[in-house]
């Protein structure tokens, strides 16, 4: 090759003069299809099946519900897995109860009281009601663990 070409080649990378970092090329970003495309490969992989006809999925979280309408349901049964894809709402559970309520069946109605007495719980007048049932009672004055264990060591 000749010098003089290699020379005008090397030039024309350097923005400044001897000595001066070279021009860095500038890079490119993936766009994220790169990453649905890896997350449906591994669902693949382990095999879920496509549910069709599911209108609405409800995710109950202590006093709120995320709520997904007309989502993409995944299942694969044999590895425990539910994929639940589509744009979310989280809403609070007390203005949800009612549409649930017309949703479940009287079988599912036991589980509903269950949730709903679960949330009684979580409310704070209810809280401040239960402190004293949560707390552990006080000792028999002059008894100690040590000599009850040795008590019931000797009888």
């Amino acid at each position: 090759m000749n010098v003089e070409k290699l020379m005008k080649m090397a030039g024309a990378v350097r923005t400044g003069g001897k000595g001066s970092m070279r021009r860095k090329k500038k890079a490119v970003h993936k766009t994220t299809t790169t990453d649905d495309k890896k997350l449906q490969s591994t669902l693949k992989r382990i095999g879920v099946n496509s549910i069709p006809a599911i209108e609405e999925v409800n995710i109950f979280k202590d006093d709120y519900v995320i709520q997904f309408v007309n989502p993409k349901v995944q299942a694969s049964i044999a590895a425990n897995t539910w994929v639940v894809s589509g744009s979310p709402q989280t809403k609070k559970l007390q203005d949800l109860l009612p549409g649930i309520i017309n949703q479940l069946g009287p079988d599912n109605f036991d589980n509903l009281k269950k949730l709903a007495e679960q949330f009684q719980k979580h409310a704070p007048a209810a809280a401040a009601e239960d402190d004293d049932d949560n707390d552990v009672p006080e000792l028999v004055a002059g008894e100690t663990f040590e000599s009850a264990a040795n008590e019931s060591q000797t009888s």
